[in-house]
């Protein structure tokens, strides 16, 4: 039996990190964090008003989520957090080397669709551009997958869950 990955579901906001994390989790019988719950008061506060964090501000966040997968380890678990750039992965892999990536991709249109509907969410589609602006898809040398967010969460886990079945 092979050790349970543990997984960093990525993406631009709207993707659906936080429906499609706890299903994947489900799938693979594996705890979930919600990336989120990771930021400091600070964070949500600026992104409430629509201010982009910097680099600065997102170190901490990232440190506490390497560090629950590092806790994780061997034993599996999915955690969401944007992940964006590659320097940030960079971080995450530092605390947790054996992380796996899932990158939610799609049409712009429709994950701005999807983020008007949220209902309760701190981030505004008006800092959407800036997340396709940071945006550094995952390398050729990055552990993970690239999954399209069309169709049903339930659709889109399944092929999440079998996209991670191929990387062993």
């Amino acid at each position: 039996m092979s050790t349970p990955h543990v997984v960093v579901i990525m993406g631009v906001a709207g993707t659906g990190k936080t429906t499609i994390g706890p299903l994947l989790a489900d799938r693979l019988g594996v705890p979930y964090a919600e990336g989120d719950d990771f930021h400091p008061p600070e964070n949500v506060r600026k992104m409430s008003s629509g201010t982009p964090l910097t680099d600065d501000d997102r170190w901490p966040w990232l440190d506490a989520i390497g560090s629950w997968a590092h806790g994780r380890a061997g034993r599996g678990g999915v955690v969401s957090s944007s992940a964006l750039k590659r320097s940030y992965r960079d971080r995450l892999r530092a605390a947790a080397p054996g992380v796996v990536f899932v990158h939610l991709t799609g049409d712009r249109k429709l994950i701005e669709e999807r983020m008007r509907q949220r209902k309760g969410h701190f981030m505004p589609t008006a800092l959407l551009d800036s997340q396709f602006a940071t945006l550094q898809p995952l390398g050729g040398d990055e552990a993970g997958v690239a999954v399209d967010v069309a169709g049903t969460p339930e659709e889109i886990a399944a092929r999440a869950a079998e996209a991670l079945s191929h990387l062993g």
